[in-house]
């Protein structure tokens, strides 16, 4: 069977955009990544596009919106995928199946969302979509406030984290200082992480708001080709694994809301397909939607015991100079959290690490990197283990 490899990519800055819907977005990245790729559009077999929206804007029909926004692909098939905030990696996943079915031989998948259209006092309800409404609508805090009551589980059983918690913040903050694409780029430092104030409240429980995600618009976009393809391009990212582990949407019938199974399961899965262990992980891209989330998945993937994750960022293990560095693009914490962009931004970040082109954010000598993206409160889990092949 022929394997699916990414052969180009393009990321739009993360942030309030000048473009004024998911065309103009998806218009800022799609003719980037064909040149990237070295591709021409009449050579695209299939369009995989992810978007979340739920309420962000009228228009719907996205997968056919690709064609609007760059008119030689307007018959070119598409469709498009969503999966809360895992929909970016839903679509690449869809994307490498159509490959690796014979189906076609180059695809393109976009990923993007405009947030800032809506008033920000709408926003917190349209992403508690990403939620089982009817039992957690009426969470207060919205979806932070889903993780809020995580957070608080989590101090009653293993005692106040609050400052670890400000710790991974401040660490992703500092590393998205040289990404160019983040929304944020500015170092916080610990101290104004750690501290409630006027302009840190708290959000949700104990999360304050610098725990959570930034609201942004973004697009990203990556072109896949499969083996034989490949071979005729300028680069290569290959799939050493890829695996999607589910749990059930409502917290309530979870045995553990605190055990991450889902993300458990699959970074299992992931490594044992690969061969490898964390110890041959170059850096992980992971899925922070807030500060809890990245603990908990320090926890998941095997980097510590249930209850120790906050011993990882406080020996240093994850920071760019540690033995494994968890989001040196500063995360969705700094780097924005545009929804249906999310995933593919990380796997193409993860893609310019592998091939020495991340500038600024480079892990020296990266062989090896994983992706760990995750849609809902640990509903949908994806992990990909990527190298260059060519």
């Amino acid at each position: 069977m022929t394997r699916a490899q990414i052969v180009g990519w393009a990321h739009s800055v993360f942030g309030k955009a000048e473009a004024e819907d998911v065309e103009g977005l998806m218009a800022s990245v799609v003719p980037q990544a064909l040149t990237h790729a070295g591709v021409p559009a009449r050579a695209i077999d299939g369009i995989f596009a992810g978007v979340f929206d739920g309420g962000f804007s009228q228009q719907n029909f996205h997968g056919a919106l690709v064609g609007m926004a760059v008119p030689e692909l307007a018959q070119v098939p598409s469709v498009r995928l969503e999966s809360a905030c895992a929909t970016g990696t839903a679509a690449l996943y869809t994307a490498m199946d159509f490959i690796e079915s014979g189906r076609g031989r180059i695809a393109l998948v976009v990923g993007a969302e405009k947030m800032t259209a809506v008033p920000a006092s709408r926003v917190g309800d349209i992403l508690l979509g990403g939620s089982y409404r009817k039992e957690e609508g009426d969470v207060l805090g919205g979806f932070a406030g889903v993780f809020g009551r995580i957070a608080e589980a989590y101090f009653q059983r293993y005692g106040d984290r609050s400052e670890e918690l400000a710790l991974i913040a401040a660490k992703n903050h500092a590393n998205g200082v040289a990404n160019p694409h983040a929304h944020l780029r500015k170092d916080l430092g610990f101290a104004w992480c750690n501290t409630v104030s006027d302009r840190n409240p708290l959000v949700a429980g104990p999360l304050r708001r610098t725990d959570c995600s930034l609201v942004s618009d973004g697009a990203a976009a990556l072109v896949l080709a499969d083996e034989e393809t490949a071979r005729g391009l300028d680069r290569a990212i290959g799939f050493r694994a890829r695996a999607c582990a589910n749990d059930a949407m409502a917290l309530s019938r979870r045995a553990d809301i605190l055990g991450f199974e889902g993300p458990r399961r699959a970074w299992a899965a992931a490594l044992g397909t690969a061969g490898v262990t964390l110890d041959d992980l170059s850096l992980v891209e992971t899925h922070d939607c807030f500060t809890i989330a990245e603990l908990l998945e320090y926890e998941a993937m095997g980097l510590a015991e249930p209850g120790q994750g906050w011993r990882v960022v406080r020996d240093g293990t994850t920071l760019r100079g540690g033995r494994l560095p968890v989001n040196p693009s500063g995360g969705l914490k700094a780097k924005g959290h545009p929804i249906g962009a999310t995933g593919v931004s990380m796997h193409v970040m993860a893609a310019m690490q592998l091939m020495g082109e991340a500038g600024g954010m480079q892990i020296p000598g990266a062989g090896l990197a994983a992706v760990f993206n995750m849609g809902g409160a640990a509903v949908t889990n994806c992990v990909s283990i990527l190298e260059r092949v060519g």
